[in-house]
């Protein structure tokens, strides 16, 4: 049976083939015709080459990537999967291989940057997943904690605690039959990301006679990992803000010879050592690294610190031991050889929620909070993943390697679970997975959730959709809370009328919201007077290290999601914090009036290859509601820009009942090819908290006649 296309009025392709290799080979295929750019921007991402076409700005991730070897580790797990699972995903392969030189040719970004499709590797898949995935639980945030309890002191090593720069959150809720007007379970996911264009997640249905599931799909990756929807059961997922992944500090010595070494709990050992070169465009000769990897994991700071030092002996030049320290990364597909990608084509076939257990029992990166319901009643609740049990200083700290006490034990920690009690709702706050984990969400997104749950015992999929675009921001009580103890007396007019107009506020970041934009300006003038205060100072000096880390080291970022803590405690004394405020209000007050809130507060979606022109007309852009700690969560940088670069990277509503009423949206499109009709038609709906229908009936899809490529 030759595979078949079919097509909703969203571009969504529905793909059937005759078994589950041949649809995996049709899913690969698909992908690569309709997003050939972004499969091979990702490939080169996992390789560590997209300097060579992008430019001169990737060679920090190109070099971070060879120096972790992401590539190397992808290898090692696609050797360790079971022939059943190696030959699907090399089926995906396959039709990724097929389909590339005609989606290239759809596609102006290759004629743009002269760059060639490739070839795909049957470890290619995994390479991606690991590089999408590799900075998800936020490990540079032990380089900041190392930084405060060096400059700021040991006692305010979790000072900034709460989920910030470069980490990825989401929404989730699970509705039980009892509380849902059919009488079946309701699943909604809300995946929060920093948002691409083309976007992370691709809408696509998977039928075969083994099963049919539709769901959210990551580019360059066989199945539906994430979210999906079986007919009998389906699921969602949210980062579960565990701790996975550990920083080492290596004390590396270098022989005359060329010989690595580093010191371990036992002295000395072999460490591994090669030089890589990264090519780099219109930059002539490639840049040169050196790749380290220890009895830890691979070096990713400071391997290049020990080049021998030259000198004569009796008149003949020679070469010190030389001694540095570095700092390496150990995290799970390393050490275990395992990603969890058996899973994959588990939960495909899936008719259950113990099914969906079961499938991600053998679940590794990342570490994720499941929730999963069947048509039968059947409610799951879990954390899912691989995280190490070891000392606690691992998980805050950047750990000395010569020491034994901060290796890892042999087996991973247990992962929770919990039984549903009507409704489950799962947004990173400190909850199922505490036990896992340092930083979390505050609570606002989970509190809000719930209560707004608590409001019906029947709710359908279009009610169920609105809460994804709720726009109350709790987390602006605190400041609010400064601002109305601070007295009227000796405010200017100016900074009385913002203070009255923000103690009238409803708290809801609306697009068109004024008021919303007065809070976020006077929100913006206390971050950045906090940023500065003296107190501070010691953070505010620079870092050597990769820029690639640089965004979790930033004082300023630091400080804007830690707004909430930081008004109640902290170094900067509290007579200081409530000038701040005062002061806040009267900058405010003197300038123009702040724009509603969707003026500044525009999408800021990353993108490969830019184009300078569209850049600087900010109106390309469409303005948004929401704000980092509302439902509708849209997360800019306060105090620095409102521009925002994190949001809901799809949206969907799973319903037990009827799958056809189930709901899903994207933040563009089907289509990663620009001009075509379906590569940003989804944009007006998400922008204003809509979801388009799912439709499963074959006879209301349109089939493509290009069944072969």
């Amino acid at each position: 049976m030759s595979i078949e296309v079919h097509r909703d009025a969203w571009g969504v392709p529905h793909l059937r083939a005759a078994d589950p290799r041949e649809l995996a080979r049709a899913q690969g295929l698909v992908t690569a015709r309709d997003r050939a750019w972004q499969l091979e921007v990702e490939r080169h991402r996992a390789q560590g080459t997209t300097a060579e076409f992008l430019g001169a700005a990737e060679t920090g991730w190109d070099t971070f990537v060879r120096q972790a070897r992401l590539a190397d580790t992808a290898r090692r797990c696609h050797d360790r999967l079971d022939p059943d699972t190696a030959a699907w995903v090399r089926a995906y392969v396959d039709g990724v291989n097929e389909g590339l030189a005609a989606g290239a040719r759809r596609a102006p970004e290759f004629g743009r940057t002269g760059l060639e499709p490739g070839r795909w590797e049957p470890w290619t898949p995994l390479a991606v997943w690991l590089s999408t995935h590799i900075l998800f639980a936020g490990f540079p945030t032990k380089l900041w904690r190392e930084r405060v309890a060096q400059r700021l002191g040991e006692e305010w090593t979790e000072l900034f605690a709460t989920d910030g720069p470069g980490t990825a959150g989401s929404n989730g809720w699970l509705l039980s039959g009892a509380r849902t007007a059919s009488g079946a379970p309701l699943v909604a996911g809300d995946p929060h990301r920093f948002i691409e264009a083309p976007g992370v997640y691709q809408q696509i249905r998977l039928a075969c006679p083994e099963y049919d599931v539709l769901g959210l799909a990551v580019p360059g990756v066989p199945g539906l990992a994430h979210f999906g929807h079986a007919g009998r059961v389906a699921w969602a997922i949210t980062n579960a803000m565990a701790d996975y992944q550990d920083l080492y500090r290596e004390r590396l010595r270098r022989h005359p010879d060329g010989r690595v070494e580093a010191l371990g709990p036992e002295g000395w050992e072999p460490a591994t050592a090669h030089q890589e070169s990264v090519r780099v465009k219109d930059a002539g000769a490639p840049v040169g690294i050196e790749v380290v990897e220890t009895a830890r994991g691979p070096v990713i700071i400071g391997a290049e610190g020990g080049a021998p030092a030259a000198h004569v002996v009796d008149g003949a030049p020679a070469a010190d031991l030389v001694e540095w320290e570095a700092i390496s990364l150990r995290h799970p597909p390393r050490v275990t050889g395992e990603l969890g990608f058996s899973a994959l084509p588990a939960l495909l076939a899936a008719r259950s929620a113990a099914d969906v257990d079961r499938a991600l029992e053998r679940w590794v990166e990342p570490v994720n909070v499941v929730q999963a319901a069947d048509v039968d009643g059947g409610l799951l609740h879990r954390v899912a993943g691989w995280v190490p049990v070891r000392d606690r200083a691992n998980s805050l700290r950047v750990v000395p390697a010569w020491e034994a006490g901060h290796a890892w034990a042999p087996l991973p920690a247990p992962t929770p679970r919990a039984e549903v009690e009507g409704y489950a709702v799962m947004a990173n706050a400190r909850g199922l997975a505490a036990p896992l984990g340092v930083e979390f969400a505050p609570p606002h997104r989970a509190e809000r959730i719930s209560a707004l749950l608590d409001a019906s015992t029947s709710w359908t999929p279009a009610t169920t959709a609105a809460v994804h675009a709720d726009t109350d921001n709790p987390s602006a009580r605190r400041l609010l809370r400064v601002i109305e103890e601070t007295a009227e007396d000796g405010l200017s007019a100016g900074a009385r009328a913002v203070r009255g107009a923000l103690l009238g506020w409803d708290r809801r970041m609306a697009a068109d919201s004024t008021d919303a934009g007065r809070y976020a300006a006077v929100r913006g003038a206390v971050v950045r007077r906090l940023a500065a205060h003296e107190a501070f100072a010691a953070l505010r000096e620079p870092e050597p290290g990769p820029e690639l880390f640089a965004p979790w080291l930033a004082l300023g970022a630091r400080v804007a999601f830690a707004l909430e803590t930081l008004l109640v405690a902290g170094p900067v004394p509290a007579g200081d914090v409530r000038r701040i405020v005062r002061e806040a209000l009267e900058e405010v007050g003197a300038g123009a009036a702040p724009p509603a809130w969707g003026v500044t507060h525009r999408l800021a979606p990353w993108q490969a290859l830019r184009d300078e022109e569209e850049d600087a007309a900010d109106a390309r852009w469409p303005g948004l509601a929401g704000d980092h700690d509302c439902v509708l969560s849209t997360s800019s940088v306060p105090g620095f820009t409102d521009r925002a670069a994190r949001a809901s990277a799809a949206r969907c509503v799973w319903d037990l009942a009827d799958r056809e009423r189930s709901l899903w949206v994207v933040p563009f499109g089907a289509s990663g090819v620009p001009g075509d009709p379906h590569h940003r038609d989804q944009l007006p709906l998400w922008l204003r908290g809509a979801l388009a229908p799912v439709v499963t009936d074959w006879n209301d899809l349109a089939k493509e006649e290009h069944e072969q490529n």
